[in-house]
């Protein structure tokens, strides 16, 4: 099966499958959802979800927050991982974007990774989930499924987001992002994987590896 065939056969079988897929982060605002991303580095989703709503209450956009103290802020989010820095780099990034964008959420990418704590993952998941454009996020989830499928041997995620964006059509570049998430966070886990019941089991270059070895060592 080459490459693009892998791509094809994948992007249907979650079409078909999967025809809904979006972020799990709670948000009402694209500023609520830069500082939920923002908080969600290596750290859990429904975590971020119980620490953003009085978060978001009491700092509900960037010139609130830009005002804040880091005492104001850190009680807020402390129980994410790394508190500290993140508290400094959502103050941060707020003031920066008062200040240079008018407290609107960018859309372009070197826009968004200007701001302090967004990276090249944070700013392509605003980029996809609030402004629909051709990009794919790749975060740890995303990394490990293109790996163990075969999408990519890429050694790192810019090289990874490359190749899903060669191969993927542009107007399925966004949704995928999430079908891959949500794989990798519920079904390819990085432990333990689900293998028996995913349906991509023939399209997966680890599971059919797998199997030839033990099947080899019978």
């Amino acid at each position: 099966m080459t490459r693009k065939e892998r791509y094809a056969r994948m992007v249907a079988w979650f079409e078909e499958n999967v025809p809904v897929a979006e972020t799990e982060l709670r948000y009402g605002t694209p500023f609520e959802l830069l500082v939920a991303v923002i908080l969600s580095a290596q750290c859990t989703d429904r975590r971020v979800n119980l620490v953003t709503p009085p978060l978001f209450e009491r700092f509900p956009d960037a010139a609130a927050l830009a005002a804040a103290s880091f005492d104001e802020v850190f009680p807020y989010v402390r129980s994410v991982s790394y508190p500290n820095s993140k508290t400094t780099h959502l103050i941060a990034m707020a003031r920066k974007l008062l200040a240079d964008f008018g407290g609107r959420v960018p859309s372009d990418i070197d826009a968004l990774m200007s701001l302090p704590g967004v990276g090249r993952k944070t700013a392509n998941v605003i980029a996809s989930v609030v402004y629909d454009q051709p990009v794919i996020a790749v975060d740890t989830h995303v990394f490990r499924v293109s790996h163990r499928m075969g999408l990519s041997d890429g050694k790192t995620p810019e090289a990874v987001g490359r190749e899903l964006e060669k191969y993927i059509p542009v107007e399925r570049r966004a949704i995928s992002h999430h079908w891959l998430i949500l794989h990798g966070r519920y079904t390819c886990t990085a432990r333990n994987p689900k293998c028996g019941t995913c349906g991509l089991q023939d399209l997966c270059r680890q599971y059919v590896a797998d199997n030839l070895t033990l099947r080899k060592g019978s």
